[in-house]
Parts: C-alpha cells; structure tokens; sequence
C-alpha cells in the first residue's frame, strides 16, 4: 500500500518557503521562461516544457482532484504537480520541503540522469524513488544539475530479457525504470546480473531465475512487454 507524506525531519513553514522564493539558489533554478495569457510561466529547464504559476500564488481555494500530504504535521496539497501550503483563508503555490514523500510523480515531468541517478523533475522540484517507503521522494536540487548525462548502458539490468515500452516510455524513462526494478529485484533475491555468478553463493542458476520473474514483474508493472 503506497502511503502519503511518509518522511520525518525539519519542516520549512509558509513564510520560510517565501523567503527562499524572494531569494532563490542559482544552482539548480531553472531559466527565466515566458507567461502565458494566464500568467503562468513555462518551465523550459531539461526541455520539461510545461507552464506553472509562479511560486507566491495565491489562490482561495484548492483545484479539483488535489491530494494532502503531511510533513512534520504540517499539510500541503498536490495538484497536477503544482505544490500548495495553507495561507491564511487561501493557499500559496510553493516548493515542497525536502523529505516529503509521494506515491504518484506528477502527470507531467521531465527523466533526467545526473551522477548516474535518476531524477524526476517537475515545476523547479526534483523527485527519487525511495523503495523502502514505496514511493517518490522530494529532494534539494542535485549539485550538478546544470551538466545532466546520457542514460546509461542498462543490458546488463536486464539480463537477456527483451523489453519494449508500451506505453511510449522515452529510452530515458525506460532507463530509470530498469535501474529502478533492477535495484528492487536484486534486494528481493540477492542476485546481480552484473557480477561474476550474480554475486551469489550456491544454486546461482535458481537465484537468477529468481531475479528475471522480478525484474519481469516488475516491469511489466511499470507498463512494459517482457519478453
């Protein structure tokens, strides 16, 4: 069962997010982007290429659909990967705090590789996936953001499975996703395809087959064929 706001740790409040918006870190900020006619602003960073409102908006209610979360007992509200905080009678759009762990990525977000990990990155915030708390964690922007690498070589993930998207996953999606169920099927059995014997003592023949029917599993979950 995949929980909401699960994570401990220090709470920014409202105000404190608006001081960091008055004053915003360079590193890890995307480029200034053009308005729309609604006064939303693009957000052109990884060619992400979707509008948001700028953080600081304040709305009197929230959209349809939302979802609550809690860090350090307090609420924010998600919505079509847009991030709110209670402000007085309305709410303000801001930036999650680090550690707030959600179930589901936005409906819209950009797969980037940087130091080899991949991260999911939505409206100017940077989202891991946790396996031990089964979902996807809100994180500071990565040191190196600005240099993001090409997805790297993940046969070796597979073992000899034959994968295909079916849901037009971008080869940089199917990376993360392979990395991802790769890391999961290995803690679930003790084998890894990319050692010597899997890296396993005794019947590594059964303990390889083992790691496929997760990895395929897996996978399949994540809306791939598995062949």
């Amino acid at each position: 069962m995949l929980l909401w706001g699960i994570g401990a740790g220090t709470l920014a409040t409202a105000d404190e997010h608006d001081r960091g918006r008055a004053e915003p870190r360079a590193q890890g900020r995307p480029p200034a982007g053009r308005l729309d006619g609604r006064g939303q602003v693009l957000d052109s960073r990884y060619n992400h290429g979707r509008y948001y409102p700028p953080f600081g908006t304040v709305r009197p209610s929230l959209p349809e659909g939302y979802r609550p979360y809690y860090r350090g007992g307090n609420p924010f509200y998600f919505s079509g990967g847009i991030w709110y905080a209670p402000r007085g009678p309305g709410f303000v759009v801001v930036r999650p705090p680090a550690g707030l762990v959600i179930s589901v990525l936005p409906p819209y977000y950009s797969t980037v590789w940087i130091g080899g990990i991949p991260y999911y990155y939505a409206d100017n915030v940077y989202y891991t996936w946790q396996p031990g708390q089964n979902g996807y964690a809100v994180v500071d922007p990565p040191d190196n953001a600005d240099t993001p690498s090409p997805p790297p070589d993940t046969s070796m993930q597979g073992d000899d499975m034959v994968i295909y998207p079916k849901n037009g996953q971008t080869k940089e999606q199917q990376a993360a996703d392979q990395f991802e169920c790769h890391n999961w099927a290995k803690g679930q059995t003790g084998f890894d395809p990319t050692l010597p014997s899997g890296g396993v003592s005794g019947n590594a023949d059964a303990a390889r087959n083992n790691y496929g029917r997760a990895m395929s599993a897996c996978m399949q979950g994540r809306g791939y064929q598995v062949g």
